[in-house]
């Protein structure tokens, strides 16, 4: 079975990564070790971005408006950074973790994802042409082959730890406790959190009814993470954070978190490759950690299955590490700053007040917003292209509408099958030559010109990203070179030269 992709690990990232490999027509096997899904979840929100990455795949019209919506202000420090500014896809919407893993689980299953819950990676060998997998379930030991094992199993990834991939910590570490707490009736309680010297406190409401207790200790490592969570616990936390002895109950969900923000030296081992919280563990801040973790799965699994499918061309994979690395990197970097603002309090107050006044500045804010979840990567132009890039080049392409008289009607439609996308926007202008030898690979959409995109010809990669641009269509020997440097050379072995025409 060495045409499949065997992947550990069934969160967020996980079924994201499977989901792309069926759309291209590779195998998967999930193994989870959960037996059944959870509908209780750290994590509350989801990020603009990564409903980007689920419009472009059809997945956004299956959550229901009732179910999300967004939220008002975005926190960076116990700082609020002002939205105004920034367009959706910088938001945060309330929208439960679990919620998004049960939206990619159901979509997995539609695509023929084999997802084995109650089983457990315990060790794997790698050789030339694939990795067996050694799995642990109720039903005893067994084996997976595959043509490659992705570990996306979390913050404690077995996977990365057996490959030997250092897992470099920085910053301060952290612990938190929260506990999901029933009210009795009466009046709703309003959002409510407090930096103290200690570590911070807060109070959020999640629905009608209910209410959701976290504290945050800095520089504490917390309880053994296999001691169960109590209510205890939760209410001795609060004590040394806000320094007030609080009446805890109806507590319904206790969980436990933290640790320090890590970052994986390398994303990939040979056939073993890392994504989401495997790859990088970040202090708890606003949803970055699930939309890294979906952003890593739509870039890894177009590469993969070229390179399973035998037309990947040279060094394809290892643009995976050296693209993503790097935005890892500067996640953490986001995220280890942000505690540095905040602990000790008593020595970081000055700074706490020269920032406060940055943040008045509208670029700084901005920035700040961006930083973590900005999603474009510095790819060359095309060999044989002419003039200044063009700005969109290695950017993800902005959803607008397209007039292409019954096919997609916008550029997220267009990329809903997972392949790349060639956009011909030149009113005619243009003569595409050979871009049909890349069937299968790359989709040849026309369209009207599109004054937002400013450009003749588009091609546009499986995870959204623009490969290559020609703003007026003169230059359009470029665009050959453009399609073999990320689609490898097409099928048909006579098949001429993409040109342009006047």
């Amino acid at each position: 079975m060495e045409d499949r992709v065997v992947i550990a690990g069934g969160g967020p990232a996980g079924l994201m990564l499977a989901c792309e490999l069926r759309l291209m027509g590779v195998d998967a096997v999930v193994l989870e070790r959960t037996v059944e899904p959870d509908e209780n979840a750290q994590g509350m929100a989801v990020h603009g971005r990564s409903l980007e990455v689920f419009k472009q795949r059809g997945l956004a019209d299956r959550i229901r408006k009732e179910d999300i919506w967004a939220w008002p202000r975005t926190p960076f420090a116990f700082f609020w950074l002002d939205l105004d500014g920034v367009g959706e896809a910088d938001h945060t919407y309330a929208f439960p973790q679990w919620r998004t893993e049960r939206l990619l689980e159901d979509r997995a299953r539609e695509l023929g994802v084999d997802i084995r819950r109650g089983h457990e990676l315990v060790g794997f060998q790698q050789d030339a042409t694939g990795v067996t997998v050694e799995t642990r379930s109720a039903a005893g030991d067994g084996q997976v082959r595959g043509a490659y094992l992705v570990g996306c199993d979390g913050a404690e990834s077995r996977v990365r730890d057996l490959a030997g991939i250092e897992f470099e910590a920085g910053g301060l570490t952290y612990y938190g406790v929260l506990g999901d707490v029933v009210l009795p009736d009466g009046p709703q309680p309003e959002f409510t959190t407090g930096l103290f010297q200690q570590g911070m406190f807060g109070a959020l409401p999640l629905q009608a009814g209910e209410l959701r207790l976290m504290t945050i200790e800095f520089g504490s490592a917390g309880p053994d993470r296999d001691t169960p969570v109590t209510v205890d616990e939760l209410r001795a936390s609060i004590r040394r954070v806000t320094g007030t002895d609080p009446r805890v109950e109806g507590v319904r969900w206790l969980s436990r978190f933290g640790g320090a923000t890590r970052h994986a030296q390398r994303y990939r081992d040979g056939r073993v490759l890392l994504a989401g919280d495997a790859a990088h563990v970040l202090y708890i801040s606003g949803t970055q950690g699930l939309n890294a973790g979906i952003q890593d799965a739509v870039n890894l699994g177009w590469k993969l299955a070229a390179e399973i499918q035998g037309w990947a061309p040279s060094g394809l994979l290892d643009t995976y590490h050296g693209e993503r690395h790097p935005v890892g990197e500067r996640i953490c970097v986001h995220a280890r700053a942000q505690m540095a603002l905040m602990h000790p309090l008593d020595r970081v107050t000055p700074l706490r007040g020269l920032v406060a006044e940055l943040l008045e500045i509208d670029a700084v804010n901005r920035f700040l917003l961006e930083l973590p979840s900005a999603t474009g990567y510095p790819l060359p132009a095309a060999d044989g292209a002419e003039g200044e890039p063009h700005p969109l080049l290695g950017q993800p392409i902005p959803d607008v509408p397209l007039d292409t008289g019954g096919g997609p009607a916008g550029t997220a439609e267009a990329l809903h099958a997972g392949r790349g996308v060639l956009l011909d926007l030149s009113g005619g202008a243009v003569d595409l030559g050979d871009a049909d030898a890349w069937a299968g690979r790359v989709d040849v959409i026309t369209a009207e010109p599109v004054p937002e995109l400013d450009a003749a010809v588009l091609l546009v990669r499986p995870d959204g990203h623009v490969a290559y641009a020609d703003r007026t269509g003169g230059s359009g020997k470029g665009l050959r070179p453009a399609l073999a440097a990320w689609f490898g050379e097409p099928a048909s072995a006579d098949a001429g030269a993409v040109g342009a025409a006047g």
